[in-house]
């Protein structure tokens, strides 16, 4: 039969497929067309397309990823002592003590011609072999073991530790849906059979157990297994992961050429590369990977070019084992740098994540980071630079405040080198006045101490090097809100937060007491951003 229809419906199914096929890629198309056509920027602002709620929610995917493995971790829990339970019960009524409607549920199946209930099958049965032998024990009991390899590996400490561990152990994913599409299969949950219920009246028959071999309006009741139907929830997600995969293996043969190597002294590994149509917007990041290191690990790093350069950057800090062979690879260490021609291959994915550009949406903007959550921002001041020195774009944007907060003394060498060319060029068009940066700088010893202290009144600072002076110590938030409101008694101020989740805290109560109650004073609108 169904031959026979493949036969004389293959033609039909083909076409439809095709033109269903044709219409999703010329939606997607179109758009993406209006997404990026300048003519219709105004059309998606009114519409709420510039990185609208929803978007902000999709930058939220990793949340939502631990939400999901929460959820699943707490349902399995549940899941797996309630058949614990259950396996104790099914043993409990097949004892000398069961009695009744149990005790004669439990002994179906002894003779011909009857199907069991109860998988336990005499009181003597050992439950944990006896789980052990069928299909939905042994694939419950991968499910369990792959969840919790999964879990504990993820957790932030793992992750500092070895990084790889955290990787390969996620891959277990695989073992986890397999098992969980069959775990169903051995059908241990057995219920009444639609034909059985047709001649079996439960409602009738429950109370006259002892007569169902001889009453005709109760013949014994026949059982089955439900049909496993988990991989009905997990085809979903596999087939969208495998095309996701698809597309990645496609972007992976995409050639990227390393335009230039950059080793800085702080152990961050500056790289430029193109790639054809590539696109990005400040604040989004890619996903690298070195095939002569592994051709199996993607690590994520935020762009930290503009979209106005002609190829585009990452910086890297050595961190981790990967990141030390990356280093390695580029023999950045020594400062030695290649011909691009000898240089290790790199594939690139991405650019992912919403783009930062809320803030041109703002008269006056304020960017605090916090160590390593300067780096988007490295893209959105140079993206700043640019627009300002457009002719033909108007910048709703005339005041940006720029915070960062750092510990080591060394991070500031890679980032002060993009303020000191910023402060430069801003100097020479004579727009000093755009940019206002504060570097805070909260460790250091004895040494460094007396080594600042004796270069206090040099015109540039000793660390960075920037005209600006490094404060020592943690900001005063309530100071400086209080110096911004003041500043800019009349404005709708944007305030752009990327570290630590104190930090953000401490951002979003300032941003609530210095908002004025009067509509037209100063408001701050916080906005926490991702990396």
């Amino acid at each position: 039969m169904m031959g026979c229809w493949m036969l004389n419906e293959s033609v039909s199914v083909v076409l439809a497929l095709s033109w269903l096929g044709v219409n999703l890629y010329l939606f997607i198309d179109t758009f993406r067309w209006y997404g990026e056509e300048e003519s219709f920027f105004y059309t998606r602002v009114i519409l709420g397309c510039c990185r609208g709620p929803w978007r902000r929610h999709l930058d939220k995917n990793l949340q939502f990823h631990k939400l999901v493995a929460y959820g699943i971790a707490i349902n399995a829990t549940i899941h797996t002592a309630a058949h614990l339970c259950n396996l104790e019960r099914y043993h409990l009524s097949q004892s000398a003590e069961a009695a009744g409607l149990l005790a004669a549920l439990s002994k179906l199946g002894d003779t011909t011609n009857e199907s069991y209930i109860n998988p336990i099958r005499t009181s003597h049965t050992n439950t944990t072999t006896e789980l052990l032998s069928t299909i939905a024990g042994v694939t419950g009991l991968l499910i369990s073991l792959a969840l919790i390899l999964i879990m504990t590996s993820s957790t932030e400490f793992i992750r500092q530790i070895s990084y790889e561990l955290f990787w390969y152990t996620h891959h277990m994913f695989i073992i986890f849906f397999i098992s969980l599409s069959i775990h169903g299969a051995g059908r241990i949950v057995r219920g009444q059979t639609p034909e059985s219920l047709l001649l079996h009246n439960v409602t009738f028959c429950r109370d006259h157990y002892a007569k169902w071999q001889a009453a005709a309006q109760c013949p014994v009741p026949q059982f089955s297994g439900k049909e496993p139907s988990a991989w009905k929830w997990v085809a979903g997600p596999v087939v969208l992961y495998a095309c996701e995969r698809v597309i990645r293996f496609w972007r992976f043969q995409q050639e990227v050429v390393i335009t230039k190597v950059v080793s800085h002294p702080s152990g961050v590994l500056e790289l430029h590369m193109k790639k054809r149509n590539f696109k990005m917007a400040p604040g989004q990041y890619v996903l690298l990977q070195c095939p002569s290191i592994s051709s199996l690990e993607w690590h994520p790093f935020t762009l930290t070019s503009a979209p106005q350069e002609d190829f585009f950057s990452v910086h890297i800090r050595t961190a981790g084992d990967w990141t030390r062979a990356l280093q390695k690879a580029f023999e950045a260490e020594g400062q030695a740098i290649k011909e691009p021609r000898s240089l290790p291959r790199l594939a690139v994915d991405g650019p992912f994540g919403a783009a930062l550009t809320d803030v041109f949406h703002y008269p006056v903007s304020v960017c605090i980071a916090a160590g390593i959550g300067v780096t988007p921002f490295a893209a959105l001041l140079k993206s700043i630079w640019y627009k300002s020195c457009e002719s033909q774009t108007q910048l709703k944007l005339s005041k940006v405040y720029f915070y960062w907060i750092c510990r080591d003394p060394s991070a500031f060498e890679w980032f002060a080198d993009l303020l000191l060319s910023l402060e430069t060029r801003m100097s020479e068009q004579g727009k000093t006045h755009l940019l206002s940066y504060h570097i805070f700088l909260t460790g250091w010893d004895e040494n460094q101490a007396i080594h600042i202290a004796l270069h206090w009144d040099e015109n540039t600072d000793v660390i960075t090097g920037l005209k600006q002076k490094t404060f020592y110590g943690r900001p005063n938030w309530n100071n400086e809100f209080r110096q911004i409101a003041y500043n800019h008694p009349s404005s709708s101020i944007g305030v752009f937060s990327c570290g630590p989740k104190a930090l953000s805290k401490t951002i979003q109560r300032m941003c609530r007491v210095y908002s004025s109650a009067d509509p037209r004073g100063v408001h701050f609108y916080y906005n926490k951003e991702s990396f």
